[in-house]
Order: structure tokens, then sequence, then C-alpha cells
């Protein structure tokens, strides 16, 4: 018999615990997971899943505007918010039973409150000791506000969900997904929406025309795109709406402040002082190639690495990891190319593979396919909005080096082109492919004339 209780104990059931838990188990290891807050993580319940259904509703209200002219009368109807909230929450019950069968009935011990480490081997939960050969951290990250005076006034991610109410004037401070993704929610759901962003064009790192192209259909929209600024201080009015002063000495009243300024690893009161377990000096778990930590005893997958922060991506760690471990014959590394990434904002964006930013950089010779249309439904509908379609394609091989998108169905769109360029696929195979028409997405397959070559 092992000296240990468990061959794997897993801190955090989220996306990756819960797959690296199941995995493990089914390969015959005895497996343990520890979850002091809620079962599938960040993505279920305060996530890709709540946020989703958010942005579903944000879009009826486009929907029903455009039914006019589509023949059909629809009187402007009301929006509950707390009807909203109620439904997700019992969507998101659902989902966690969901999770909680998955784990049960994989064979693995689900152990509920905090796991701490007390040395390497060792674990503890709500005063309970459990011994492990190895242990893996999965606590995934955590909203990031910066200190600011104020900052008590503000929501993260975390608690946008659960609001009492919707709020009038909303303030979204921050350039990433998360930030525009709100951004769209709430001016979708009918408050008045200003995005605040320090720097000059928010989604840094995406392509420069997909940016461009967002920054364009948000302001046509309504939102209040406010770049090249940032908050000073925060202060609560007697009737509890906030004034917020900006660096710039600007003020601006608003109802609510939401802050998506980044997420950091989630390490806070794991004991990790009683491990050989480094961080990075970003304050990631530092591990190799095999997600192996400095400490022998201790791995660590998904987003307390660092690494890219996406639920697929996790999942596959989890499952390489296991086998790994338990079912080496079976091992094979996460590839980290060609991504594909949705942002669910109001048009979708989607993207995969390099930018054009990123392929100049590579040192590729680029020809760039790019068009911009008028979506078909827009058209009865007296809607201006148009769609962006983007190839960047290495000039001397012709193959497609990254796909973007925004518009809708972005998402779905590109998932399906993410398994031809996984395989490689060159200029000359979307050509040859016939689109199904009418369809925005066959404009992917009739784009013939560069708009720019090197």
């Amino acid at each position: 018999m092992s000296q240990y209780d468990f061959d794997l104990f897993v801190i955090g059931a989220g996306s990756g615990g819960v797959r690296a838990s199941r995995m493990a188990a089914g390969f015959g290891a005895r497996v343990a997971v520890a979850e002091d807050r809620y079962l599938g993580g960040t993505c279920v319940n305060v996530g890709c899943v709540p946020k989703k259904l958010f942005s579903y509703a944000a879009h009826f209200a486009e929907d029903i505007a455009d039914a006019a002219g589509y023949g059909w009368d629809v009187a402007a109807p009301g929006f509950d918010w707390p009807r909203l909230v109620a439904n997700k929450n019992a969507e998101i019950s659902r989902l966690n039973g969901i999770y909680r069968n998955l784990l049960l009935s994989a064979g693995v011990q689900l152990i509920e409150g905090r796991a701490r480490f007390i040395d390497s081997h060792h674990v503890e939960v709500d005063g309970r000791r459990y011994s492990a050969e190895r242990v893996l951290i999965a606590t995934g990250g955590w909203p990031h506000v910066p200190d600011f005076p104020g900052n008590e006034h503000v929501i993260s991610s975390n608690e946008v969900f659960f609001l009492d109410k919707l709020p009038k004037r909303v303030l979204v401070v921050g350039g990433g997904y998360i930030a525009i993704e709100f951004a769209g929610i709430f001016h979708g759901l009918g408050c008045e929406t200003t995005q605040l962003y320090r720097g000059e064009l928010f989604l840094r790192g995406f392509d420069r025309s997909v940016r461009e192209h967002m920054a364009s259909v948000l302001a046509e929209k309504g939102v209040r795109l406010r770049f090249n600024s940032d908050v000073a201080r925060i202060e609560r009015n007697a009737d509890q709406s906030l004034s917020v002063t900006l660096t710039s000495g600007e003020q601006m009243e608003t109802d609510l402040v939401l802050y998506a300024t980044g997420r950091r690893a989630h390490t806070d009161d794991l004991g990790l002082e009683h491990t050989g377990v480094e961080l990075d000096d970003k304050g990631n778990i530092r591990v190799d190639e095999h997600y192996q930590t400095t400490d022998p005893a201790v791995l660590a997958i998904g987003d307390v690495t660092g690494t890219v922060q996406l639920t697929p991506v996790a999942l596959a760690e989890g499952m390489a990891l296991a086998r790994r471990l338990y079912r080496p014959e079976e091992y094979v590394p996460v590839d980290y190319n060609d991504i594909p990434t949705a942002v669910f904002c109001i048009p979708n964006i989607a993207t995969l593979g390099l930018s054009e930013e990123q392929a100049r950089a590579e040192g590729h010779r680029l020809r760039i396919y790019e068009s911009r249309f008028r979506a078909m439904r827009n058209t009865l509908a007296g809607r201006s909005e148009q769609s962006l379609m983007k190839l960047v394609v290495d000039k001397d091989t012709d193959r497609v080096l990254g796909v973007h998108m925004v518009g809708p169905e972005a998402g779905e769109i590109v998932q399906g082109l993410a398994v031809a360029i996984k395989a490689g696929a060159t200029k000359a195979v979307f050509d040859a492919t016939l689109g199904i028409h009418p369809t925005a997405a066959e404009e992917f397959v009739t784009m013939r004339t560069p708009s720019r070559e090197d």
C-alpha cells in the first residue's frame, strides 16, 4: 500500500482541475480534489458561461429592433434584470451539479474547503490533514483592481453577475476582452455606457485591423470610448452615485464602476511558503513544459501558471498532465500554436493564429486579404454595421498564418477554420473551397485580391 492517502491531490475544481482529476482517476489513480468556492471554477460561475448568457440577453435588443425591417410589428418590450440573473443562477446551479456528478462518478473524492500546504506532500482542509504523492495546483486567476483612493467603490467581473438592479450609467475600466464584452453587454441592455482605457487603443495583442474596426463599430453603436484616460480617485455621493476623477482632472458621474484591468494568479492563502514552489516576477507559479513546479512533489496547470488564459487550454493541460503521470504511452504535449479564441462582445470577435503585426515581427513576407461588408441580415434591418474578415498569408509559402473576424457568429465560423489552419492550409486551399451561399462565412473563401502585400 502507498504511504500516502492519495496518489494525486488537486487544489481547485475549475476546468483544468476537474479534467486532470477525472482523467487521473480513470487511469486508476487515487484522486481527491478540494474546492472552497464553486465547482467548475471561473468559467462556469463568473466567466465564460454567465458572460455569454448575458451577451445573448444584450443581443436581443438589436434583434427586436431589426425585426421591423422584416415585417414584424413588435411593441417596445420591457427588460427584467432580476429575471435574467435568477435564470442565470439556475443554469449555473445545474452546471455545478453536473461537475459534482462528473467527479463522483469518476471515483474522485470531493473535499469542500480551502486546502493549504503543510509541506510538499501534506495539505490541510478545515482542520483535517491529507497526504499525497503529488499535489496539483489548479486554482486559476482572480480579478485585480489597482490601488487608488476609492477603489472600494468599484466591482470586478466576479460581482457583476449578481447585481441587484441594472444601473442607469456604467463606467467600464479596462481594455481587454472582459472590459469590451461588458461594455457591449451593458450598452445592449440599455445602460449609458462608457469604456475607459489608459492606452491608445483597446485589445492590445489583437490584430490592428480588428482593434480599429471594433472601436469604430462600438462608437457608432453609442458606447462612449475614452482612450488615453485613467482613474485617479472615486467618491461615493449622498445619492449613492459615484464621482470619478480622472488623472486629467476631469470628473465623471456614474452609478457603477466595473474594473476589468486584468487577472492575477490565485495563490493567496495556499501555504506555498511551506513548499519549494517558486513564483515568477508576475506572481504566476513557475513550471516547466511538463507542468512541474520547482518543488518535485507539486505540479500546476491553467491560469495560475500564466499560460494562455482560456478554458480549452486548461482542459488540454489537465488531460496532458494526467496522461503523462498515469498513462505515459498516451501522452501528447499540448500544442500552444494556432489557438482559436473569441471575444463575445457585440458584434463578436474571433481570431486564430498570427496577427499581421506578429507575422511581420517574425520576419514573414505577407499578402493581406481584408474585406469589410454589411451582412445580408443588416440590409432590410437598415443597420449600417459592417463585418470584417481578414487573412494573413505567408507570401513565400502561401500558408495562411492568421484568420481574424469581427461580426455575427464569428466564434462559430473561426472554430471551423481552425481545423484547416491546424492542418496547414494554404491560400490556394481556401480558394479551391466552395462557399455556402448566401452566408457571411463564404467571404473567407472568395477573397481573391490582396489588400496589400510585401
